[in-house]
């Protein structure tokens, strides 16, 4: 068990080590092979010197348990932050499911170590910029290890993504705090970028390192893109993001800053199509929960390399921190050509998502061997070969009983380590909402 002061002791010492300053660049529900699906030269030049991860997983399939996973290094099941935070907050129950889903905590535990607490420190600056999506205000980035919050909130996404950038929402009105030189015609993901830049010009003028925590919107709904991109399409956001990477990096040391490129879970259908992997966000097959993660460590990375190394979200808090985390490991061995041991990958969604129509679910990866659990359906199981079937094509349960036996039981063992929360069945065929169901992905 790691308690804060032994994180701390870790972390001082892990400051002797390194200085580099650190970027990390994370955007929302950008799928796997989005980048070369709609074209991203500023990313794709930024891949020739970094190196890519061809087989990265989010730790959940939608985007607050994994924003929690990168700040904590825990896997969102150990945490109970396994939907987002809307969801957490105010739980439904589709009509006419067989479950309700698991409790949630909707808010970040002040109790957690960050990756912002432990840089800190180490004597960095921290500052966050964009989305947040955490917390409300009592558990803003402020109370979790950075020095500044810009456009940080409890909402999943932004009203609009041109100025004002805030209107109303169903029943409630939002905004982007921290944005106030901002005009008619202004967009976003520019203004955020500003934001970034500006900190990172500030910070040039000081002494210490710094980490900037730059977690941008795009491309989640609403899809608004600017009209020079080719208007309200989901090509013209990704064509601004690529624009906006390309603008930060031309701010920053390349000899002394850390960049990591990665999304929070895969992309939404039916904005975006994840092939040749199956389904999407929400989901636990390959669509939901791979992602683009690119890496750059001066001195360590070696220029256009790939890593066929599954890893994971989680393993970002202990890589960039240098101080061990409780779920992930440490990928520096990766990132200069070495090998990790071996280890299984474990996923749980206990809850319903909208697109697809996603039932409570979890997955554990061995090798190349993959199985998914599903529980409204007496805890069913499918396997899948991901070396020979990337797509999830072929369910290999039936052919292979034992291997599926072992690793369901594998599966069940790691939730009750971890204590993971489980959807419970409903005694009776679900009554009337009280309301009518609508998803939160707004």
């Amino acid at each position: 068990m790691f308690t804060r002061r032994s994180f701390l002791s870790l972390a001082v010492a892990a400051a002797q080590n390194r200085q580099h300053n650190i970027v990390l660049f994370l955007v929302d529900d950008l799928g796997a092979h989005d980048l070369k699906t709609h074209g991203a030269p500023n990313l794709e030049a930024f891949a020739k010197t970094a190196v890519t991860f061809t087989q990265a997983y989010s730790a959940a399939p939608v985007c607050s348990p994994t924003r929690a996973s990168i700040l904590t290094g825990k896997h969102p099941a150990r945490l109970g932050i396994t939907t987002w935070h809307e969801s957490a907050m105010d739980p439904q129950t589709p009509q006419g499911r067989k479950m309700r889903p698991a409790d949630a905590i909707g808010n970040l535990p002040l109790s957690e170590y960050t990756l912002a607490e432990a840089l800190r420190d180490q004597g960095y600056a921290t500052g966050h910029v964009g989305k947040w999506h955490l917390g409300t205000a009592e558990y803003a980035p402020e109370t979790q290890g950075f020095d500044f919050n810009i456009g940080g909130t409890h909402w999943g996404a932004p009203a609009t993504y041109f100025h004002p950038f805030k209107a109303q929402v169903r029943k409630e009105y939002r905004y982007v705090p921290g944005l106030p030189w901002t005009k008619p015609g202004d967009y976003l993901t520019d203004a955020l970028t500003n934001a970034a830049i500006d900190a990172i010009r500030h910070w040039k003028t000081q002494s210490k390192p710094y980490f900037l925590n730059l977690w941008h919107h795009t491309p989640h709904t609403p899809t608004e893109g600017k009209p020079q991109d080719g208007g309200n399409t989901y090509k013209a956001m990704i064509r601004n993001l690529d624009a906006e990477f390309g603008r930060l990096l031309k701010e920053i040391d390349p000899q002394n800053t850390i960049v990591v490129f990665a999304s929070d879970n895969g992309g939404y259908l039916p904005v975006t199509t994840n092939a040749p992997l199956r389904s999407g966000k929400g989901s636990l097959y390959e669509g939901g929960i791979r992602i683009p993660l690119m890496i750059r460590w001066p001195g360590i990375t070696k220029p256009g390399t790939t890593c066929d190394t599954p890893v994971v979200t989680t393993d970002l808090f202990p890589t960039l921190s240098n101080t061990n985390a409780v779920d992930g490991i440490n990928l520096k061995p990766l990132l200069s050509g070495n090998t990790i041991p071996a280890r299984d990958l474990h996923f749980h969604y206990p809850h319903y998502y909208h697109a697809p129509q996603t039932t409570p679910v979890g997955a554990i990866r061995s090798g190349n061997l993959k199985l998914i659990e599903f529980f409204e359906e007496n805890n069913r199981c499918e396997l899948y070969d991901l070396a020979a079937d990337p797509s999830e094509q072929q369910d290999l349960a039936q052919k292979q009983p034992e291997k599926a036996k072992e690793l369901q039981q594998k599966l069940h063992a790691w939730r009750k380590q971890v204590g993971a929360r489980m959807p419970t069945p409903l005694l009776a065929a679900n009554p009337p909402l009280a309301r009518p169901y609508k998803p939160h992905h707004v």
